[in-house]
């Protein structure tokens, strides 16, 4: 079972619905996912058990990112081996910043996203129009209530420009907040359908001209926190009052010099949880070639 996010052919307007077996049911009552997360965990199981509305297949449904209302995304980093390699290697002048941080018992965490610019399966991921090498960072994300309980799980692509964050990493807000930067979806496992979140595959695959051009796979065991400590640092001296979603860090990233083109495909499976596919686009929409030039001007 999973919780979706969708609209229909026949309307426009955002529904929250249940995912099984093929297809989807409204969950009756319910106006946005964010009134799901300012419930306690047996609360939110109870409230799944709920009426539900007539079925619909899953093909006929558009899924959206699975994050509404003031839900906010936010993201860990340099939280894997090979997360705290990639910064290093493309950091040169500021390389011992990340070890320090890999390291140390406070996590590095940053906000990524608001709920709206967030992208679901299928939508349309960008890559800036000032950088030179782009990649997506496949991460297993936290549903998080407001009372700090991991309510689910969901698939994160937290794009990414490592020639800005290389150049100096008080950039990394421009390398990791923009528009098309944060992939979600395709909706959330609940938190007591996953058995081990702790031995997770994760697959990506990027797509070019509708071939593979590269491949990797690693497993969330490999993740050197406890999600729960990265809960709590997130939720200490903060308020979350619709929840929040917490991406936990990647630990698959293409090494120098690849990156992304505009049409490529990525696509990130992750065990248990479900698959994210998003097309690659360069800027924003209706632009055409825009270059840094053009915009100071």
């Amino acid at each position: 079972m999973n919780i979706v996010r969708y609209r229909t052919r026949q309307s426009a307007e955002p529904r929250i619905g249940l995912h099984d077996d093929g297809a989807v049911a409204e969950l009756t009552g319910v106006a946005s996912l964010a009134q799901l997360w300012t419930l306690p965990l047996d609360a939110l199981r109870a409230r799944l058990d709920g009426p539900l509305g007539e079925r619909v297949p899953l093909a006929d449904v558009e899924l959206l990112a699975p994050v509404d209302g003031r839900t906010e995304v936010w993201a860990a980093g340099v939280t894997y081996e090979t997360s705290r390699e990639a910064r290093v290697e493309e950091s040169e002048r500021s390389a011992t910043v990340y070890e320090q941080v890999y390291d140390a018992e406070r996590p590095e965490l940053f906000f990524k996203s608001t709920g709206w610019r967030a992208v679901g399966t299928g939508g349309e991921l960008s890559i800036r129009p000032d950088s030179e090498v782009d990649v997506p960072e496949p991460e297993l994300a936290l549903v998080v209530n407001s009372l700090g309980e991991i309510a689910g799980y969901t698939v994160c692509n937290d794009m990414s420009s490592r020639s800005i964050e290389g150049e100096n990493p008080l950039y990394l807000p421009q390398a990791k907040i923009f528009y098309g930067a944060c992939g979600l979806g395709p909706w959330v496992t609940p938190a007591w359908e996953v058995e081990d979140p702790y031995d997770l595959p994760i697959q990506m695959t990027i797509h070019r001209d509708k071939a593979p051009v590269w491949y990797g796979e690693a497993n969330t065991g490999r993740l050197r926190r406890r999600l729960d400590g990265l809960v709590a640092y997130l939720m200490f001296g903060d308020v979350h009052p619709d929840g929040v979603v917490l991406s936990t860090g990647t630990c698959l990233v293409p090494s120098a010099p690849f990156t992304l083109a505009p049409g490529d495909v990525v696509e990130i499976g992750i065990g248990g949880v479900g698959v994210l596919r998003n097309p690659i686009v360069r800027g924003k929409p209706g632009e055409t070639t825009p270059t840094l030039e053009t915009s100071l001007r």
